[in-house]
């Protein structure tokens, strides 16, 4: 297979090592998908990791013209319904998640089953998330995916807080206060390789699957 990286920051430097290092062809990096070769494209699974207003502008072009699509880029949850129903019209397979990591895909499903539980039993929930100044998204969209599985399990939308500091990887805390006890989940990243592997094993499940997917509906069956 080969990939193609969409975005060519910290982490698209990060996803082109993890690809060498698991001896997979890196077919080209850019900052200006638009323009990537078309031909090229069709043998491709194009890996995005831009900024919001750059995957707004690019999304048709990654459904149109690439073999399948990772998109690892937060901040438009908004165009969402749009997104999906734009790659199954062009019948681009697509895998999205605001979070990579397979740590943070296993708190997802921690953190659903909890709300679940702890339905009507008093608990008040709370999201926190601390990422690097250079973050442009703020709550991040990993913070916003874990308080949509607290509202849907407990019936209630949390109150969610966000920090920017240094160069914090990502810390994601989700808690349950009742007058009782405290129920805490929290995921620390080390670095951004644990996101850079986890698209990488999202782009080769893409480059043989059909439809739109979310990452962790693929790696928690």
């Amino acid at each position: 297979m080969k990939v193609v990286i969409s975005g060519y920051g910290k982490m698209g430097h990060m996803i082109e090592a993890v690809l060498k290092r698991r001896g997979i062809e890196c077919a080209g990096a850019s900052e200006d998908i638009a323009n990537f070769d078309k031909e090229l494209a069709k043998e491709c699974v194009c890996i995005d990791f831009t900024v919001p207003d750059a995957f707004r502008a690019n999304y048709k072009t990654l459904a149109e013209n690439f073999k399948a699509v990772v998109i690892g880029t937060t901040g438009w949850n908004d165009i969402h319904d749009e997104v999906v129903e734009y790659f199954k019209a062009q019948g681009t397979p697509m895998i999205w998640s605001s979070n990579y990591s397979i740590g943070v895909n296993v708190l997802f499903a921690a953190v659903e089953r909890a709300s679940q539980l702890l339905k009507g039993n008093g608990y008040e929930p709370h999201v926190h998330e601390i990422h690097h100044i250079h973050k442009l998204d703020s709550p991040s969209g990993t913070a916003k995916s874990l308080a949509k599985l607290v509202e849907e399990g407990l019936g209630e939308a949390p109150e969610i807080s966000a920090e920017r500091i240094g160069e914090v990887p990502g810390t994601h805390v989700v808690s349950f206060l009742s007058g009782c006890d405290k129920l805490t989940f929290t995921h620390e990243a080390f670095s951004r390789e644990g996101f850079a592997e986890g698209a990488v094993a999202a782009a080769v499940l893409a480059d043989t699957l059909e439809g739109v997917h979310e990452f962790k509906e693929l790696i928690l069956k």
